[in-house]
């Protein structure tokens, strides 16, 4: 069921995203003239599930549920099709309108996902407002993983700035941190200013996302005991919070963790507070740390019940420039991201994926808040992959057609066609990358 729901969600955002793509195609193709034959929300090889005609253009749906397509009369692309391209130029055709009218019919599409991004987030800010734990909340500092101790930075460390820039919600560090390859993270240690240092070496790991960078610091409450588990043979039971190891107080999750890391193989005598029967009390329990270091609980603590939420409410006018700043700061941040793919140094291209990896974007539950925040970020990823100066993509049509422009010399059908294989290669080679790497995950996973 869990599957399904993802599924589901997934296919109604891509449709979505499919059709207002089309129909920024199809509303420029109208308003200069241009004759749209077909106009489809999925694929339809061989066969429609429905289709009606409706004056020049037959509106469909297909079998295939994912995509979608406009065809315009006169246009060369990824079906193709050209036996209407040996016939004279007709006055209703793409291939008859002005250099400036065709440039607009192909980035219609980007431009009607950009405003869709933009319209989502304004509703989502006046419907919602904006919640968030603020950094300047994060009085404990953070946690770090191995992978954060290892850059320099210690548990407890409060994140001031990176690379000179402040944030306001915390979760934007470590964007930040990750995605705009920061050089220099100011923190704040023992009441004093220090400056970590992260080099380069370490991008490839903190793209791969397998080790958070770092988490807030929360205490150490037990939601599960493993089964034969040291945890479980010295006591401690779901709902115990963890005071103190031999006698010395601790607060946070991590210092426990790294307590028992450095004592593998040791006997402590563990501080637990534990309710029963509606009384606290304090009591002592005897643990035995295997050598491995972990003692088998999972460790649970609600965030906001100890940290505030910072809740921001705006009226309709102020979402407006919200959204515009949301959406801005989407397409940046996502050209970032792009620029790390294509540099083989960084390994980012290991992190990219097909629709599975986007269906695990959505969670397991309907959540309608969730959905158009996932659905407004693919519009933003949509556009700017499509305005990419590839062949077979709306940025390769542009490239073309801005090429005509400046040296008013339209290419030859069979330069168009050549370019449109090539680009069609070429993402055929990045669908079987982003399927590979979605494959490997699962089995990685699995086994």
């Amino acid at each position: 069921m869990d599957i399904l729901v993802r599924v589901l969600q997934l296919v109604l955002c891509l449709s979505i995203l499919v059709m207002v793509h089309e129909l920024g195609h199809f509303m420029f193709a109208k308003m200069f003239g241009a004759r749209v034959e077909k106009f489809y929300l999925f694929f339809n090889p061989y066969f429609s599930l429905f289709k009606k005609k409706i004056g020049d253009t037959e509106y469909g749906i297909g079998w295939v549920p994912f995509g979608g397509y406009v065809k315009i009369a006169g246009m060369i692309d990824e079906s193709m099709d050209t036996e209407q391209m040996s016939g004279l130029p007709q006055p209703w055709e793409f291939r008859s309108k002005p250099a400036w009218q065709r440039l607009l019919i192909m980035v219609g599409g980007v431009i009607m996902n950009v405003v869709l991004a933009f319209v989502i987030y304004v509703g989502l800010s006046f419907h919602y407002g904006e919640s968030y734990i603020a950094a300047a909340d994060v009085k404990n500092g953070y946690s770090f993983s191995d992978l954060g101790h290892e850059i320099g930075f210690r548990d407890g460390d409060k994140i001031k700035t990176v690379n000179g820039k402040s944030f306001d919600n915390y979760v934007e560090i470590m964007s930040e941190i990750i995605i705009s390859g920061a050089s220099e993270v100011e923190v704040e240690r023992d009441g004093k200013s220090v400056i970590v240092s992260v080099d380069e070496e370490f991008t490839p790991r903190l793209l791969s996302g397998k080790q958070a960078l770092f988490e807030l610091r929360i205490p150490f409450t037990v939601d599960s005991v493993l089964t034969g588990s040291a945890a479980e043979k010295a006591g401690l039971a779901v709902g115990d919070s963890l005071l103190s190891v031999n006698g010395k107080r601790m607060f946070f999750r991590d210092q426990f963790v790294a307590a028992f890391r450095a004592s593998a193989g040791d006997t402590l005598r563990l501080g637990v507070l534990r309710d029963s029967a509606g009384v606290t009390v304090a009591r002592s329990l005897v643990l035995e740390v295997p050598e491995d270091g972990v003692i088998g609980t999972v460790s649970m603590t609600d965030i906001l019940a100890y940290y505030p939420l910072t809740v921001r409410h705006y009226t309709f006018w102020e979402s407006i420039p919200n959204g515009f700043k949301r959406a801005g700061e989407q397409i940046g941040s996502y050209i970032k991201q792009l620029k790390l793919i294509v540099n083989p140094q960084t390994e980012a291209y290991k992190s990219v994926g097909s629709v599975v990896s986007m269906g695990k974007f959505f969670p397991t539950t309907w959540d309608w808040l969730r959905f158009w925040n996932i659905t407004a970020l693919f519009s933003i990823m949509l556009a700017v992959l499509n305005i990419l100066p590839i062949p077979a993509l709306d940025g390769g049509h542009v490239v073309l057609l801005l090429y005509e422009v400046i040296t008013r010399r339209k290419p030859s059908d069979k330069f168009v066609m050549g370019a449109q294989t090539v680009g069609m290669i070429l993402l055929l080679l990045l669908l079987l990358l982003t399927l590979g790497n979605d494959i490997i995950r699962l089995i990685f996973n699995r086994f």
